[in-house]
């Protein structure tokens, strides 16, 4: 492929220019036989143009800025004070261009996120003023990255892709639909670009990572299937927007309370997961596919939470939401806030104010702007679902103990010494705030009650011990209760400031086996009575926690998650909650989320069990596994986002296990055959 010299590009640039000035625009002509359209339906042909904008929204901003109507014209005028919106830009392509992560080295990538700026200004130009010259501009950008472009390199490759690759095929639509002059060859270079370069390193997502990453590719793979009409293509994007593994589905990133997959990693990141995440929708529904309403508006649940967060408000979380990059507004909230408050008529207070402090720099008003076709909203947001669950775990706010507690410890005091002063009679210990670090496993004797001051209790192994922090002292014991800490069953109990990768790492086999409670009967009913309440259990590589042997179990506002790696004996044999052998189980109003690589709960040889009220999402394998299990009862539970089923039992072909499943929400898992 040979590239385009700054002699040829001024030469074309020079001699349209000319052209433009005596023009009478068959582009002009071809506008006045736009009509509005309804978005094509899924089976049908695509709308041409049709990605951010198809051709009714293009004539409804062209029209504003002729009017001079704000905020069109204002936004028009900073487009244009722009510099890549000169007729003297110049592309400068690279056979391969290389960003590593974060752009600390990098080459050739600022120099395609200038062309494709600089594209979408000149194919906006030449729509709205008809000057051919800006209609050649464009079509000389792609084709020189067409000609020259052979790959990308390094750790950001496949995100810098999903940044440009959507924007690209923008311009190439809209050229293709108004520009006779691009021309059969040059459209077919581009084409080839998008199938040679950018869909084979795209095509297989990254869902590993965190899950902006997929969102951006999302969009651009549904934009290259748009341009190229690969149906497949576009309908493997929708299915994953739904469904996607790892990080990649809609319900993977965004929570039933609102909060993201990044909240507790930074905003910026935040913003650029639910901004392609709408911007991916925004180009579906234009095809037909309506991807904005998923799991009952869940996009919308996620800007209204961040919004509200970033506004400085307060909001429910798990983990440690993070305040890096708090108040900075990127501008990611045009393309929701336009289609919840104004196609579907929501009202959406917090995102209504997001946007507006977005606007002030942002340069998506123009393209994504309808302005307020309706201004009275029709519907309300709904309540996030399950409240109970989103604050699931020890509490945040600091508890105080009550009377009964005779040892108070304060972080760096002996608990196992505290439990063994007891020496088999009844006992009540409180763990002050801190941290609590063990150098092993804690042995725990019948007749006991440990609790903590909440969230600021955090109770973990020593970096270099393994095991299970809490085990059951003897085989045969009565009335344990444990409640209000954190047990942390990562090396730090600090978070890093990427959560994702700390959690790649200790989904590998070579991980240190750590895990949170183990209480284990050598037989049926060697341990009776057992309750866990308000324990943050989380980051085991083993269980979060096992229960074996027990009658009488309940577990009540816990949030047990992020556990059940690949440790020995391998991945699939942990899980968050683990039980085998028990009976008399009831679980009320816990969060039973991401294990790594197991189950939310796996059940084997358990009787007479009831889960109530529990949000089991987003599992490795499935949300709730049984085997020999009977008489068990899921009432008015949230299953959703599991790799696996939501529900299944090993046993197939025997009578169904479940006494009865009543007011649950099973939606979105993996085997879900209705996708």
């Amino acid at each position: 492929m040979k590239s385009m010299d700054r002699r040829e590009f001024l030469s074309r640039s020079a001699a349209l220019a000319v052209a433009a000035v005596t023009q009478e625009s068959v582009h002009g002509q071809t506008l006045k036989e736009s009509i509005h359209h309804e978005p094509a339906k899924g089976n049908e042909k695509f709308l041409h143009p049709g990605i951010f904008q198809t051709r009714d929204d293009l004539e409804f901003m062209k029209a504003q800025i002729i009017a001079g109507r704000e905020p069109w014209i204002g936004k028009w005028n900073q487009l244009l004070a722009s510099s890549f919106s000169s007729l003297s830009f110049t592309p400068r392509p690279v056979v391969r261009i290389l960003r590593e992560a974060f752009g600390v080295t990098k080459s050739g990538s600022d120099e395609l996120q200038a062309s494709v700026d600089a594209a979408n200004s000149h194919v906006k130009q030449w729509y709205v003023t008809g000057n051919l010259a800006h209609a050649e501009l464009a079509a000389v950008i792609l084709d020189a990255w067409a000609e020259v472009l052979w790959g990308f390199d390094g750790n950001d490759a496949k995100l810098l892709a999903g940044w440009t690759g959507a924007p690209l095929c923008e311009v190439g639509e809209i050229l293709r639909a108004t520009y006779p002059g691009w021309g059969v060859a040059r459209a077919e270079r581009f084409r080839r670009l998008l199938t040679e370069v950018y869909l084979p390193l795209l095509q297989d997502y990254f869902s590993e990572a965190n899950g902006n990453w997929d969102a951006a590719i999302m969009h651009s793979l549904a934009a290259i299937g748009i341009f190229t009409e690969d149906r497949a293509l576009f309908d493997g994007v929708v299915h994953h927007f739904k469904l996607g593994s790892g990080n990649g589905g809609i319900t993977k990133y965004i929570y039933p309370n609102g909060q993201c997959e990044e909240s507790t990693r930074d905003m910026g990141h935040t913003q650029l997961g639910l901004g392609y995440f709408a911007l991916t929708a925004r180009i579906c529904w234009n095809q037909g596919a309506d991807l904005f309403s998923i799991a009952e508006d869940r996009l919308a649940l996620g800007f209204e939470y961040t919004s509200k967060y970033m506004l400085g408000e307060d909001v429910p979380y798990v983990g440690v939401i993070s305040p890096q990059g708090r108040g900075h507004f990127s501008d990611f909230y045009e393309a929701a806030y336009q289609h919840y408050r104004y196609v579907q008529g929501r009202l959406m207070p917090y995102t209504e104010r997001a946007v507006l402090k977005a606007r002030e720099h942002a340069r998506s008003t123009l393209s994504l702007y309808r302005g307020e076709e309706d201004k009275t909203p029709k519907k309300l947001l709904p309540e996030p679902a399950l409240t109970e669950r989103a604050v699931a775990g020890a509490s945040l706010e600091e508890t105080s103990e009550p009377s009964m507690f005779a040892v108070r410890l304060k972080p760096g005091q002996s608990l196992q010494a505290a439990l063994d002063a007891f020496s088999g009679k009844k006992g009540a210990v409180f763990l002050e705030a801190g941290i609590h670090q063990l150098e092993e496993s804690i042995r725990v004797p019948g007749q006991i009650t440990i609790a903590g001051a909440g969230r600021s209790t955090i109770v973990l192994l020593g970096p270099q011990a393994t095991g299970y922090c809490f085990v059951a002292e003897k085989s045969s014991l009565q009335n344990i209760e444990l409640r209000e800490f954190v047990i942390e069953c990562a090396i730090s109990p600090a978070p890093p400031s990427d959560p994702n990768q700390d959690r790649r790492a200790r989904s590998l086999y070579n991980a240190p086996a750590r895990g949170g409670i183990r209480f284990a009967g050598d037989r049926e009913g060697a341990i009776q009575n057992v309750t866990l309440q308000r324990l943050t259990i989380r980051n085991a590589t083993l269980s979060g926690a096992v229960l074996e042997g027990i009658i009488g179990t309940r577990i009540e506002n816990c949030d047990v998650s992020n556990s059940g790696g690949s440790a020995s004996p391998g991945a699939g044999q942990h899980h968050n909650l683990s039980i085998h052998h028990c009976s008399q189980l009831i679980l009320t109003c816990n969060r039973l989320s991401d294990s790594m690589q197991g189950c939310g709960i796996s059940a084997a040889s358990v009787q007479k069990v009831t889960v109530m009220k529990c949000e089991i999402s987003r599992n490795r394998l499935a949300g709730l596994r049984i085997s020999e299990c009977d008489a068990v009862s899921v009432n008015s539970s949230l299953l959703e986002g599991n790799d696996g089923p939501g529900l299944v039992s090993l046993l197939e072909g025997k009578s169904t296990p479940f006494k009865n499943i009543n007011g649950c929400t099973d939606r979105l898992n993996g085997a879900d055959s209705s996708f």
